[in-house]
């Protein structure tokens, strides 16, 4: 029996007389208005995916609960102002990721900071804004806020590392013992026996890593938090994995949050309130990258070398981590395809975007899709070789609008002085 395929488009897509479409909107048609490379995102999944969250939290859980988007995933004014209307929290990471949550409309008691290195100007703007949550990831960044909170009392969650591996690469792996992130037990342990003043510890953080399929690490690490007391609040992370090829496994929202929750009502009891952080869940099926073909030529074992306008600079993800994609030629999905290599513009051997792609009859001035890629590809999108960033394009019942534009070349030294 063939394995089960999933889609790896956005839900708000569609193939028309071997046409891709997207939100409504011809593939080709937005490449040759907006330009590439370009982001591009169905913005009614960018709503559907959040609503999805949400509604399985309320279903699943029998106590006050709140799904926040970890914006590092897609760090945005749109998409995180989209978000927020969607009545999200959000997680930042960083001073620039809360001044854009904060720059998007995000109350500051639904944002929860975090960081496992937050300097002291970054905490006393957290207290300055009046953000709802600072989850402490050691000692020294306790003691420190102590100082700034002064006669203010600041809610705190302290991320405790569980000591438990999960299946996923090794740089996005984060719930191990040895981790950078986190209390060990024993140190947080001993911070909840004598918290510093102002701060009131509200429950327990956790997150074991990203691209996780399986439910029985999370059962496990939720376990570990029980032992460390009982708490009002837990903050059980992100890490449900996405699809980026059709042979992909796939969990799914509802699976995920029942899963969740469950763990959480058998090892910690019912009615604590509960916090979900998806980000790549809600944004890395929603989106996709639209190159144009430069060049085509042979490569050594008989495939096509198919060079695009993009590449390291708008897709790390393949060279940081051996990421795998799927390509297509927008305006010929489903033909049958010939071996390809996807390659990027920039100077070095290591920039390619997709392996073991089948395209039929690539040739220059064809746009190709890259699905899958709303997730880190624009927050990790670089200027290597002087490659100004790409814009960000929402597609909706057939209409398409630019929410950031493309960067120029002028803006790669503007900042000079």
């Amino acid at each position: 029996m063939a394995a089960a395929t999933v889609n790896v488009l956005p839900e708000a897509s569609e193939v028309r007389d071997g046409r891709l479409l997207i939100g409504g909107c011809d593939a080709e048609a937005v490449a040759r208005e907006h330009g590439t490379p370009a982001y591009v995102y169905a913005e009614d999944d960018l709503r559907a995916r959040a609503r999805a969250f949400r509604d399985a939290l309320a279903a699943h859980h029998d106590g006050p609960g709140e799904v926040v988007f970890a914006s590092k995933a897609m760090p945005s004014t749109p998409v995180l102002r989209l978000f927020a209307q969607e009545g999200l929290g959000c997680d930042v990471a960083s001073g620039g990721e809360l001044h854009l949550a904060l720059h998007a409309g995000f109350a500051p008691e639904r944002i929860y900071l975090h960081g496992n290195a937050k300097s002291r100007a970054e905490l006393a703007m957290a207290v300055e804004a009046g953000v709802g949550t600072i989850v402490l990831d050691n000692a020294e960044e306790a003691r420190r806020l102590s100082e700034l909170a002064g006669d203010r009392e600041q809610r705190v969650l302290l991320r405790v590392t569980p000591g438990v591996d999960a299946d996923t690469h090794e740089a996005i792996l984060t719930g191990q013992a040895g981790s950078k992130f986190g209390f060990a037990p024993a140190d947080a342990r001993a911070l909840i026996a004598a918290p510093p003043a102002g701060l009131r510890i509200a429950g327990l953080h956790m997150h074991l890593g990203s691209q996780l399929f399986a439910m029985e690490p999370y059962r496990r690490a939720i376990r570990a938090l029980g032992t460390l007391g009982d708490f009002p609040v837990y903050d059980l992370g992100g890490g449900l994995g996405v699809p980026y090829t059709a042979g992909d496994p796939q969990l799914g929202v509802e699976t995920w949050v029942a899963g969740m929750v469950e763990a959480a009502h058998a090892e910690l009891g019912g009615g604590r309130e509960l916090v979900l952080e998806p980000g790549r869940a809600l944004v890395a099926n929603a989106g996709v990258t639209l190159y144009g073909v430069d060049s085509v030529k042979p490569g050594a074992a008989g495939e096509l070398l198919v060079a695009v306008d993009g590449g390291m600079s708008d897709n790390l993800r393949p060279m940081l981590y051996g990421a795998a994609y799927e390509a297509h030629v927008v305006t010929r999905m489903g033909a049958e395809g010939v071996a390809s290599t996807v390659v990027g513009k920039h100077c070095e051997s290591g920039d390619v975007l997709v392996r073991d792609a089948l395209l039929p009859d690539p040739r220059p001035g064809d746009v190709i899709v890259t699905p899958a890629t709303g997730a880190y590809g624009y927050a990790l999108a670089n200027n290597y070789n002087g490659q100004p960033r790409p814009p960000v394009v929402f597609c909706s019942g057939g209409s398409s609008r630019v929410v950031v534009r493309r960067e120029t070349y002028e803006e790669l030294h503007g900042r000079d002085v």
